[in-house]
This record gives structure tokens, C-alpha cells and sequence, in this order.
């Protein structure tokens, strides 16, 4: 059975849970989640990283005996540790910290008093008014409870891209193994690169419809059939993401493909156009009257409709189809224009990977340049470099691009914008750099106006280069912290600064809507992976999935640009 990276990630942050619920040893607990962090987001499959003989060790927050027990996770699906500790703290148990207000100390509290083990216990408890009685509890804690459990109920699951990409590419491998299979497409959110995905829509060509099925609900992640027709099938993954599949004959394939591929409000409007041309157009193809006139390509759908063909990230009635009318789509940027990564770090603060090994990575990747952009001295957590250790390091630069022929690494950092908008390093530091990544990492309860006078503080500075993750947002973990981010990009265009649409797929910060205000408005992004490994630069994917759903060309990223180019660019 195939071992994803988000099954491995959910034994270890079950781990740490059930070890915090238990009062265990912080450093124990914080390995733990930082090792599920790095594996879920990894942009490789791990069990196929270990299939290949690399070291596990090589990731970030990965030493000798998580690299074992990911091994083990790998092997047998299991984790002996965590049994050990399930013996004596039940694993529902970690679930309860997901109601806000619940930490770990409370959950074990609740436990010890009232032998609640699961939702289905805290529920019945709370309903029953028996929370309020334990100590440091509260009538009021009881009816927050209550609600975040609907508010719980109420909210879809959704995985973060990355995740969803993990799971697809296993389970489409395996259909397309099956014989006299054809083509084989995700659609939906996931091809149109939300950052985010709610379940999986594949369609397929075969043939022989009830055998593909067949093959299909036979895959050995299948925990549930849903429903299981001759054409279409729904199965719920061991991992909890449903998944359609319907098979389909070549000739209706592209008119199916445009219809699940979606988005609703692009779909309606492609189909008034149709309706106005006394044409209809539906999953089964294009008709006219009772005679289909074409669906075989998703080609022949926006040719009927008098439009070019639009990429599938633009399909969100977002002015796709007046602009497809004017002729005036842009040509979305590719990971093939990428010529560098302008955000990196390394073994000097907390990144896995030496200076030499980010650099040997990102000339495998054929970048002309790699930007280390190692913390600031006020992210202590993150071994931030002080003047001394970031002198140091730019002086190691220097020497290494002195063996280069065609490749630079750039001088830059990870600066920590200050509570009262001051950059966390000397002016004499900062003149060295090539240029800065300036981030927000603390003081995230600042009210809107505060947070955003913070920023265009820092953005006075002429020192100030890229705002790194602008909002600071955790997908699926935790909001941005407030800000008007509109004024943002309005003081970044009359300041000549630039900012980051952050690749990493538990950030993907920009969001779309915000990248493509920063177009109109002349503002430049670059889209950086914030690698901590050399595995992280492949992250620069889902950066460009992003960017492409907010409209971006090349003309609008910096690190699409030569080198000399660049560093011009940068100038302020």
C-alpha cells in the first residue's frame, strides 16, 4: 500500500499531540511537529525518496531517529512509539485540541475528570452542563465549546494543494496502468490550482466503462465505495478525500472536461454565450438542437462560443471571458521562465542544507541564480544571524561565487520588520546585501491599522526590497494577521518595492485576488519557494500555479528576469 506524505504527517503531529496532552518534554514535542511539517509539505513523495536510497536526514527537522520511525512509517504503515503512548492516552484525545480554547493541559484535564475521550464525550458533556464543573471551566467555556463543535461540523474539509497533488498523482498512475485506458485528467479545483482542494474529480477514456470501475474501487487506499455505477464511481480515500471518477467516450471527453473542470460561475457564462447562439453546450458536447456538433476538445467548447481557448487557472468569471472576447488573455507565466529563487535559507539559521548544497540544487534546477536569505538576529527560534555570523556567511558567498561560471548566489536576508516598522539590522549590514526579504514574524495581534502603518514604515527604508509573505497566513492552520493589503501594494508601487508570492504551499501568499491587484498596479512579485532544503526549491510549482490564477505573465516577476536585469531592478 502506498505510504503518502500526509499519512506520515498525520502519525507524527498525533504524536506530539497525545506526548503534549501528557505534559511530555517540549523539545520532544516540538521535533515531532516540525518533522510533520517538513514531511507534509514536502514537494516530494518521501516513501519515494527512501525508495531511491536518499537521506531522510537531508530535510529539515529531521535527525537519525525521526528518519528511523519514518522509515518504520514507510515499511508497516505504523508507528510502535505512538502505539506505546496510545496504550495509556487514547488517540481521539488529539483531536479535541482542534476545538479553539482547548490546549493540550485542558484536554487532559477534561480527561482526568470526566473520561472524555472522543468529540462524541465533549459533545454529550457539554450538552449535559458537566465542563462547567471542572476546575478552571466556566458556563461560558461550555456554550463556546458547544458552538466551535457546529462550527466544526458545518466547515468542509479542505487539503492544502500539495497534498491533493500527492494523492492524485499515485491514484491517476494507477488508472492509467489499466489497459486500453486513454486519457486521464484531474479537474476541478485542482486543475485549476486552488490553493486549496475539497476532493478530487478524474475523468478517463476507456472503452469498457464497468471494468475501469472495476479496476478504480479496487485501489488499495479505497476505505469506502460511495456509489458504483457502468460509468462513474465515488470512493472516500483512507485519508478522507473523496474522489469521482467517470469514464467517458473520446468524443464528448473535452465538453466533460470543460464542464468538471469548472469553475460553476465560468461554466454558466461560457453557456449563455452558447444559449445566445442557439447552441447548448453540457458535460455530454456541444448540440444544436437534438445533433451533437462537437465536445471532443476542450477546443472545440470555446471555439463554439467565438473564444480562444482559456487556461484552466483564468476560469473563475473573474473577466476571463470579455477578456478572451477583446483578445487581450495575458500569457500566464510558466515554471520554464523561472531563472532563480530570490528566497532561501541554509544551515547558518534553519535550513537543512549547507550553502553549497542550496547552490549545487539550484544549478541542477538550471537557475542562473540563488538568492540565501538566511534570518535576522530577532528570529531567535529560527537562529537568526546576528551582524557577526551574517558577515561571515556573505563573506563564504563571496568565495563560493568565485568557483561559479554562469550561476551567482545573491546576498540577501530574511529581515524581521519590527514592531515599530525598524528593520532588524544595521545600516552597515544592510549595505552589503544584494537586497532584503522583509518579513512580519511576531506581533501578529496588531489591529489593521497598526499592522499596516508597521509595514509601510519599514517600506521608507530604502533599504527595504520584498515584502516576504505579506499576510503571514498558515493554510489550514491559521489566518494572516490583520491588514489592508490594497494600501500595502499601493505603498509598495509608490515606493518601488516589490512582493513575495511565497511558493511554499502552506502559504501560497499572495493569494490570486492580490497578485492580480499587484499587476494592475505595476507592482512586481517574485515568486520564491522560502526553501529551507534543497527539496524545497522544487516547491516553485504551486508559487506558479497561484500566480497564474492571479493573471501574472513573466513581464510581472522579477525572477523571470537575466541576472544583470534583476540586480537593476532591485535598485531602489
Amino acid at each position: 500500500m502506498a505510504v503518502h506524505n500526509a499519512d506520515i504527517a498525520l502519525l507524527l503531529d498525533r504524536m506530539a499531540d497525545l506526548l503534549e496532552i501528557e505534559g511530555a518534554n517540549p523539545f520532544r514535542i516540538r521535533a515531532y511537529r516540525r518533522a510533520a511539517l517538513t514531511i507534509e509539505d514536502l514537494p516530494e513523495n518521501v516513501a519515494e525518496m527512501v525508495a531511491a536510497g536518499r537521506a531522510l536526514t537531508d530535510l529539515p527537522g529531521i535527525g537519525e531517529d525521526l528518519s528511523d520511525k519514518i522509515g518504520e512509517i514507510i515499511r508497516t504503515g505504523r508507528l510502535r512509539a505512538l502505539e506505546e503512548v496510545e496504550a495509556h492516552t487514547p488517540s481521539t484525545l488529539a483531536l479535541l485540541t482542534s476545538i479553539p480554547g482547548l490546549g493540550p493541559k485542558r484536554v487532559h484535564a477534561l480527561h482526568e475528570v470526566l473520561g472524555i475521550k472522543s468529540l462524541a464525550d465533549l459533545e454529550k458533556a457539554a450538552r449535559v452542563g458537566r465542563i462547567r464543573d471542572v476546575p478552571h471551566f466556566s458556563a461560558a467555556t461550555e456554550a463556546k465549546i458547544l458552538e466551535e463543535i457546529e462550527k466544526k461540523r458545518m466547515i468542509e474539509r479542505r487539503f492544502k494543494i500539495s497534498t491533493a497533488e500527492d494523492f492524485a498523482e499515485g491514484l491517476t498512475r494507477y488508472l492509467r496502468a489499466f489497459p486500453d485506458m486513454g486519457e486521464v485528467t484531474v479537474a476541478g479545483s485542482f486543475r485549476r490550482r486552488r490553493e486549496t482542494v475539497g476532493d478530487l474529480d478524474i475523468l478517463a477514456i476507456c472503452e469498457d466503462g464497468p471494468a475501469a470501475i472495476a479496476h478504480f474501487v479496487a485501489y488499495d487506499e479505497v476505505a469506502k465505495v460511495v456509489s458504483k455505477g457502468p460509468t462513474r464511481s465515488t470512493v472516500m480515500l483512507r485519508a478522507g478525500i473523496q474522489v469521482d471518477l467517470r469514464v467517458l467516450r473520446k468524443e464528448t471527453y473535452g465538453a466533460a472536461l470543460h464542464y468538471f473542470t469548472g469553475s460553476k460561475a465560468h461554466n454558466i457564462a461560457v453557456r449563455r454565450i452558447a444559449q445566445a447562439r442557439a447552441l447548448k453546450i453540457s458535460e455530454y458536447g456541444i448540440f444544436r438542437g437534438d445533433k451533437r456538433t462537437g465536445g471532443k476538445t476542450e477546443g472545440e467548447v470555446f471555439a463554439a462560443v467565438g473564444l480562444p481557448y482559456i487556461e484552466p487557472e483564468l476560469r473563475e468569471d473573474r473577466g476571463e471571458i470579455e477578456a478572451a472576447q477583446r483578445g487581450t488573455l495575458p500569457k500566464l507565466v510558466t515554471l520554464e521562465d523561472i531563472r532563480g529563487d530570490l528566497h532561501a535559507h541554509t544551515t547558518s539559521s534553519d535550513g537543512k542544507s549547507t550553502l553549497a548544497n542550496m547552490a549545487e540544487a539550484a544549478r541542477a534546477l538550471g537557475y542562473e541564480y540563488l538568492a540565501i536569505s538566511d534570518h535576522s538576529q530577532h528570529a531567535a527560534v529560527a537562529h537568526g544571524l546576528d551582524p557577526r555570523r551574517l558577515s561571515a556567511e556573505l563573506d563564504a558567498i563571496d568565495r563560493l561565487n568565485d568557483t561559479f561560471d554562469g550561476f551567482r548566489l545573491l546576498k540577501s536576508s530574511e529581515v524581521d520588520i519590527l514592531a515599530d516598522g525598524t528593520l532588524d539590522l544595521p545600516e552597515r549590514m544592510l549595505k552589503r546585501l544584494d537586497f532584503t526579504v522583509c518579513a512580519v514574524h511576531y506581533r501578529f495581534e496588531l489591529d489593521v491599522a497598526e499592522q499596516t502603518e508597521r509595514i509601510l514604515r519599514a517600506m521608507d527604508n530604502p533599504r527595504f526590497t520584498i515584502l516576504a509573505h505579506p499576510t503571514g497566513r498558515l493554510l489550514t492552520e491559521r489566518p494572516g494577521y490583520a491588514i489592508d493589503l490594497d494600501r500595502v501594494i499601493e505603498g509598495a508601487r509608490e515606493r518601488g518595492c516589490f512582493l513575495e508570492l511565497n511558493a511554499h504551499p502552506m502559504r501560497l501568499d499572495l493569494d490570486d485576488v492580490h497578485c492580480r491587484h499587484a499587476k494592475e498596479l505595476g507592482v512586481k512579485i517574485a515568486i520564491s519557494t522560502d526553501s529551507h532544503s534543497t527539496a524545497g526549491l522544487k516547491a516553485m510549482r504551486y508559487g506558479i500555479g497561484q500566480a497564474r490564477r492571479g493573471w501574472i505573465e513573466a513581464k510581472d516577476v522579477l525572477n523571470t528576469r537575466p541576472l544583470q536585469e534583476l540586480m537593476r531592478l532591485l535598485e531602489r
